[in-house]
C-alpha cells in the first residue's frame, strides 16, 4: 500500500484521470490520503478525512510513509483558521500560501515535521476534536463571504456548497463527508422551518428528487451558501429567495440539525 500527503497549497481532485476530467473536490495543505490505484500519470486516491475516491497528477503526489499515516491517524488533527498564512518549507527554504482548513500535520510549537520534511508557519490554529458553537460556526462561515462558487472547490478563492458547509463544520470540530446528498444522512431532521435554529443544515433537491444543494441556517430566516458566490439570502419553507432577483434559486428538501 502506498501513502501520500499534500504539500501544496492546494491540488485539483479529477472524476476521471485527465487534466480536462471535472474537478470533483481539492486537496488541501496536509491533507493524506492512500494510492488505491497506480497509472503512469494519474493516482486514483482515497482521502484519509472523509474517504474520498478521486484522481490527483502524480507529479503532485508526496509520498509519506506508512508508519507517519498511521501516526497521523492516531493524532488530533490540528488546522489553519486564518482565511491565508504564509508557510515556510525549511527543507527547501520556500514561502509559499495556504488556506484556511490546511492540516498542520505533527504540528508542535508552530512547526510540522515528518520524514524529510520541516514547515514553520504563525497563525490561528484549532484542535479538530474541539466541538465548538453555533455562534463559531456562523462566524467562520461569515469568513468565506463572496468566495466566488467553484465546482469542487474548498478555498476562500473558489467554493461550492458542500465545500463550504464540509470545511466550515470541521474547524469547528465536526465531520461531514464530501458532498450534500452524503451530507444529508448525519443529524436529525426537522418538522417545521420554524424549529430551524442558526447552525442547522437546510438541504434542497432538484426535480429528480436528489439533493444538489446544501447551506446553513442563520437567524432571522436567512441562509449563507455558496451560489454564484458565497452570500446570504431570504429562506422560507419553500426554500431560498435571492435576494437580488426575488426569486427562489432552490427548493427545500429538508432542515437537519447536527448540533
Amino acid at each position: 500500500m502506498q501513502y501520500g500527503i499534500c504539500l501544496l497549497s492546494l491540488v485539483p481532485c479529477r472524476k476521471e484521470p485527465a487534466s480536462s476530467a471535472e474537478m470533483v473536490s481539492q486537496l488541501l495543505f496536509g491533507e493524506h490520503y492512500t494510492v488505491i490505484e497506480n497509472g503512469e500519470d494519474w493516482l486514483k486516491i482515497k482521502t484519509a478525512f472523509e474517504d474520498y475516491e478521486c484522481w490527483i497528477n502524480a507529479k503532485q503526489h508526496s509520498k509519506l510513509s506508512e508508519n507517519a499515516f498511521k501516526e497521523l491517524q492516531k493524532q488530533t488533527p490540528v488546522y489553519l483558521t486564518e482565511l491565508m498564512q504564509i508557510i515556510h518549507n525549511k527543507t527547501s527554504q520556500i514561502h509559499f500560501p495556504i488556506t484556511i482548513g490546511a492540516t498542520l500535520p505533527f504540528y508542535k510549537n508552530h512547526s510540522s515535521h515528518f520524514g524529510n520534511f520541516e514547515f514553520t508557519i504563525d497563525g490561528q490554529i484549532t484542535q479538530g476534536n474541539q466541538k465548538k458553537s453555533a455562534q463559531d460556526i456562523l462566524n467562520t462561515a461569515f469568513l468565506f463571504l463572496n468566495a466566488p462558487y467553484l465546482w469542487g472547490g474548498k478555498s476562500p478563492f473558489g467554493i461550492d456548497c458542500s465545500g463550504l458547509v464540509q470545511l466550515v463544520y470541521k474547524i469547528n470540530g465536526y465531520k461531514f463527508p464530501r458532498d450534500a446528498y452524503q451530507q444529508v444522512e448525519f443529524g436529525q431532521s426537522l418538522s417545521f422551518v420554524e424549529e430551524a435554529q442558526a447552525g442547522d443544515l437546510a438541504y434542497f433537491d432538484n426535480e429528480e428528487g436528489r439533493i444538489v444543494h446544501v447551506g446553513i441556517l442563520l437567524n432571522n430566516e436567512q441562509i449563507i451558501h455558496a451560489s454564484g458566490s458565497v452570500r446570504i439570502d431570504k429562506f422560507d419553507h419553500y426554500g431560498i429567495l435571492n435576494s437580488v432577483t426575488k426569486k427562489y434559486s432552490h427548493r427545500l428538501r429538508v432542515i437537519k440539525r447536527v448540533l
